[in-house]
């Protein structure tokens, strides 16, 4: 018998097949250590030997992690934030250090000896209290800098295996515990960050040494991964064996499996491995009252309401993910990168609307307005002679013969995954469609450098703080008919409370990152100088508030894969309705109805109180 024969219809192994399980199971080392503040930012994006700063009059990205780094100078980089954002690079920042002191903690003295006699791995230190405390939203990044929080985590716990969970969360019922799972920490809609008016209490239950793969079958293509395990774990293990999940979403390095399914995430590659909710197969969860998951692992079972869906998207408010089955993919023949210039973003967007329509997309397409544009092309080294050359001929055949205006065009950059004749003619195809909106190819090389900047971008933020500039990104989704309106309509709105607060140097700009069969996700990324501002953070957070306002009068979503979290929890009633609100509340009382789950999402005082209220749609 193989172990895939071993595995009985709940996706676990029979009692009789033991030596198989052992074959099975396997430890998967990650790349990011127990004690995350050893390799991780405390106060900050990524790796600690991975970040931007200005040395000798430049700016370069340091540590060799990224194809951007190794010290290199970005001389492009620094006159454009200089211009743009009005700074000053004269300083030096320095490291921020990290406190000396921490919230004391507030102890359940049973619940902890109940810790150790089952011999759970946990601290009560304040700096492991602190780096899990929070995600990794502008508010949060800008308070471990400025002052921390009143209150962090009591205590942490690593459980290392679902029967972990259900004892954890069984004592945190019998004790009246307050538990916050936690994952990687990526979060940026304030889902990871701990409730301030929490008198109970708390506990992170870190995920993190739960991460290994507890099964593969190569012949119906599908994996069984504990939900602690991070993106490039789970990849780097994959292709050991020529497989892939293909869910890519930018904060992969670091975010886990359970968290991608807490928040329905979405991947740059989705066109062709699909989003999370299209990936997965079965899921585990521990509630208070016992564990949620459906009893079979086919592809797909018609036995009434989905409850894969009452997980997904939960934001830790029901439950803990332990273990998820997944769909995995041979890895591809072929990886290929390319890339569109458009004479503006209107004829870029009908391109990309005419490319989902005929449902051609490449693994991924992603169009930048031309703000984006003109600061990814300073994210590069100095130039020597001859490319300076080059670029110039560039440059004057897209103005002179072409007539395209530097100020308008746009980029669209693609990915191709797959064999070497489906790629071939898919590359084929997208340069005959774009060609009718007035889209040339501009090649594998700008579209490469593009997809490069994906996991660089995160980093900008932390080195725009040393220098009193705040920046974020928010995104959502829409129809196709409404795209257009949509940017110009929240653009517009960022103009007048810009000068309403009387910010002076800031920048906005837009992308098109996901296209659907109805609509797409579009991003949006803002920042300013605010130095002379004194609550620089609230201000971001009023001018966000208006653009989510405008984004939701223009026909956008809520979120398209951030989530909700505690940041637009406001809004959540106008989404899903008050019959809405009230069947999640019902399911929160069901499977947690001593709200032990007290990571307060989704659900929040501010969302009772907007509960009736709605923003008045432009359509």
């Amino acid at each position: 018998m193989s172990a895939d024969q071993a595995k009985d219809n709940n996706g676990s192994k029979n009692n009789n097949s033991t030596v198989l399980d052992k074959l099975a199971v396997k430890e998967i080392k990650s790349a990011v250590p127990k004690k995350r503040q050893e390799l991780l930012k405390w106060y900050g994006w990524g790796y600690q030997d991975s970040y931007f700063s200005y040395n000798n009059g430049q700016i370069v990205f340091n540590g060799t992690r990224y194809p951007i780094g190794g010290g290199v100078s970005l001389p492009l980089f620094k006159d454009y934030v200089m211009k743009r954002l009005n700074i000053e690079l004269t300083k030096q920042p320095q490291i921020p250090n990290l406190p000396k002191s921490f919230p004391a903690p507030i102890i359940c003295d049973p619940f902890l000896s109940e810790l150790k006699s089952n011999n759970f791995d946990y601290s009560i230190d304040g700096e492991d209290r602190l780096v899990r405390s929070h995600g990794q939203t502008l508010h949060d990044i800008y308070s471990l800098r400025h002052g921390g929080f009143k209150r962090i985590p009591d205590i942490i716990v690593w459980p290392k295996c679902h029967q972990d969970v259900e004892t954890l969360v069984a004592l945190g019922n019998k004790y009246d515990v307050a538990l916050i799972p936690y994952g990687g920490g990526t979060s940026v809609s304030g889902a990871a960050s701990c409730p301030q008016n929490e008198t109970r209490c708390m506990v992170i239950l870190d995920t993190s040494q739960m991460n290994r793969m507890l099964w593969l079958d190569k012949e119906n293509l599908v994996g069984c991964f504990e939900a602690g395990i991070i993106g490039q774990d789970l990849e780097r293990e994959l292709k050991k064996v020529n497989l892939t999940v293909g869910h890519e979403p930018d904060s992969y390095e670091f975010s886990s499996l359970g968290g991608w399914v807490a928040t329905r995430a979405s991947g740059m590659k989705k066109n062709v491995y699909g989003n999370i909710e299209d990936i997965v197969v079965r899921v585990k969860m521990v509630t208070s009252k016992g564990t949620l998951e459906r009893n079979i692992s086919a592809p797909r079972v018609s036995s009434g309401p989905d409850f894969n869906h009452i997980i997904l998207g939960s934001e830790g408010t029901l439950g803990v993910v332990t273990e998820v089955q997944l769909k995995v993919r041979p890895l591809p023949e072929v990886r290929k990168y390319g890339s569109l210039v458009f004479p503006n973003f209107s004829s870029g967007v009908k391109c990309m609307r005419e490319v989902a329509k005929r449902r051609c997309q490449p693994a991924s397409i992603r169009l930048v307005d031309n703000e984006q544009f003109k600061m990814g092309q300073t994210m590069r080294p100095g130039k020597s002679f001859m490319t300076s050359c080059m670029e110039y001929i560039k440059k004057t055949y897209l103005t002179t013969i072409k007539g395209f205006d530097l100020d308008k065009l746009v980029v669209a950059t693609l990915l191709f995954e797959g064999d070497a004749q489906s790629v071939a003619q898919q590359e084929k195809l997208i340069e005959e469609i774009a060609q009718k909106f007035g889209g040339i190819s501009a090649g594998a090389k700008n579209g490469e450098k593009g997809y490069m900047l994906t996991f660089v971008i995160a980093y900008i933020r932390d080195m725009a703080l040393d220098y009193s500039v705040v920046a974020e990104s928010f995104e959502t989704s829409t129809s196709w008919d409404r795209c257009e309106s949509l940017c110009r309509n929240v653009r517009q709105t960022v103009d007048k409370e810009c000068a309403r607060h009387g910010i002076k140097f800031y920048v906005v700009s837009h992308r098109v990152t996901q296209t659907y069969d109805a609509g797409c996700c579009i991003y949006f990324y803002f920042g300013f100088n605010y130095s002379d501002l004194k609550d620089p953070v609230h201000t971001f957070e009023e001018i966000e508030a208006k653009a989510r306002d405008e984004i939701l009068a223009s026909g956008g979503s809520i979120s398209h894969h951030h989530g909700v979290g505690k940041i637009r929890s406001k809004w959540y009633p106008q989404t899903i309705s008050n019959v809405g609100v009230n069947l999640f509340k019902a399911a929160k009382q069901e499977l947690d109805p001593k709200n032990i789950f007290a990571v307060g999402n989704l659900v929040t005082d501010e969302t009772e109180t907007n509960q009736g209220d709605s923003v008045k749609s432009k359509l």
